[in-house]
């Protein structure tokens, strides 16, 4: 089969044996490049450097990969269960840049047999390629990634939190002035808004995720973004302890980089959907205790999980707005989910809008259908991602914004790949009008 980017599917789908399985990279151009493979723990980290393999450290430690030239030999079987992903990259020694590598294949195969082939395709002037990750969730599954990087192979080593020895180097060309500026102008604007909030931290959480929305490449772009909070009485405590008003802290940055205002949206559901007032700069301190009278007033009936309400009134609402700006959903959820089929339903017949939905559970269980999220079939594109925190401020807030930003940055190339911002079609809708989104817009 062929990959498309952004694609994912579960390795035993391509009938790959988990124990023994090659990934080979091709290209027809003269450079001179690399072929490296990290293993990452599960906050994307190269947490321990013994498992970057390349043509210096040609094996990993317990045996799992094994890089030799343009081939990678794999055995997941022996992975330890500190390495969640593997990401094959390119670089480029030398002189040429990513859009040099004529007909960059990557190969997938097993006893020497190709089963599965990603050709990288809108590369430009980076030195470095990520191919295609390897990652556990649940069972293993394959990601088309095909996303350059630029500053070279160190600097992705930075990137994956890894340390690169001081050397000597070429003094590198000063960077252009117009576009250093836009960077930092960016920053500064971002927390001039913080700054307004009156709250450190705030402040402090800004400054955190600017650095991981520079290193995706994300300072520059413009979204939406919406906040559903899950009310139901299990969540009580949530409320109470204050770890929702945190949630409602992390996301300001957020909409204060992609959003003009630096406000968004917010729901609250459990047997009832409501829509409450505007997170803004002014009010995002005491959100929760003071919005439409505070948590204890919301109007959301009995506190029983009903999420497809939730969901369904952030599509009616995104979809009447007519432009090309996408939307970032962060949705939070305990676990318990009302209907799981219902829920999949309606993801997949919305993956064409350009709306994405990050679940996150908070400190609960039975999270069932939102930790299928990956393998859902049918969709346009794959709009959702899910992790689970015991607390919201149960891992370093850097690492927070890594998880909150993993996949959305494929997902934007995606739906402008297949230009879904401008072209707002619905998927999936029966001819009689009898679907989900048959009954919401018929």
């Amino acid at each position: 089969m062929q990959f498309i980017k952004g694609q994912k599917l579960p390795l035993a789908q391509l009938g790959l044996d988990l124990m023994a399985f090659d990934v080979v990279v091709r290209h027809h151009s003269s450079l001179t490049t690399d072929v490296a493979m990290f293993g990452l723990d599960e906050c994307g980290k190269l947490s321990d450097e013994n498992y970057m393999t390349f043509y210096n450290q040609p094996t990993s430690p317990c045996g799992a990969v094994a890089v030799f030239d343009n081939v990678c030999k794999i055995n997941l079987s022996l992975l330890p269960p500190k390495i969640h992903t593997l990401t094959l990259v390119i670089s480029i020694d030398g002189q040429g840049v990513a859009k040099d590598l004529a007909g960059l294949t990557v190969a997938f195969s097993k006893h020497g047999q190709t089963v599965a082939t990603f050709t990288p395709n809108d590369l430009h002037d980076e030195k470095v390629v990520m191919l295609v990750s390897i990652y556990k969730k649940g069972d293993w599954r394959v990601s088309a990634v095909g996303q350059g990087f630029d500053g070279g192979l160190a600097r992705l080593i930075e990137h994956f939190g890894g340390e690169v020895a001081d050397e000597p180097v070429p003094v590198a060309p000063t960077p252009k002035p117009s576009s250093t500026t836009t960077i930092e102008l960016k920053k500064k604007l971002s927390l001039e808004k913080a700054q307004k909030t009156g709250n450190k931290s705030i402040i402090d959480l800004t400054k955190k995720s600017l650095m991981t929305l520079e290193k995706k490449g994300l300072l520059d772009v413009k979204a939406r973004v919406a906040l559903v909070l899950d009310a139901s009485g299990s969540m009580n405590w949530q409320y109470k302890n204050g770890d929702v008003q945190k949630v409602v802290n992390r996301l300001m940055p957020l909409a204060i980089n992609f959003d003009d205002d630096g406000s968004f949206e917010c729901w609250a559901f459990a047997q009832y959907t409501t829509q409450l007032d505007d997170v803004t700069l002014t009010n995002v301190n005491h959100f929760v205790n003071t919005t439409k009278g505070g948590y204890q007033s919301w109007q959301v009936g009995a506190r029983i999980n009903e999420e497809i309400p939730a969901i369904q009134a952030v599509i009616n609402h995104y979809s009447a707005i007519h432009d090309d700006v996408p939307t970032y959903v962060l949705f939070i959820s305990d676990g318990g989910v009302g209907s799981g089929r219902q829920m999949q339903k309606i993801l997949t017949e919305c993956s064409s809008l350009p709306i994405f939905w990050q679940f996150v559970g908070v400190g609960g269980c039975n999270y069932g259908v939102l930790e299928k999220l990956d393998i859902m079939t049918g969709r346009v594109v794959d709009n959702c991602n899910f992790f689970a925190l015991d607390r919201i401020d149960s891992i370093d807030d850097s690492k927070l914004y890594e998880l909150l930003l993993a996949e959305f940055p494929v997902w934007l190339d995606e739906i402008k790949r297949k230009n879904l911002l401008t072209n707002r079609v619905l998927h999936n809708i029966s001819a009689n009008g009898s679907s989900l989104f048959g009954r919401l817009f018929g």
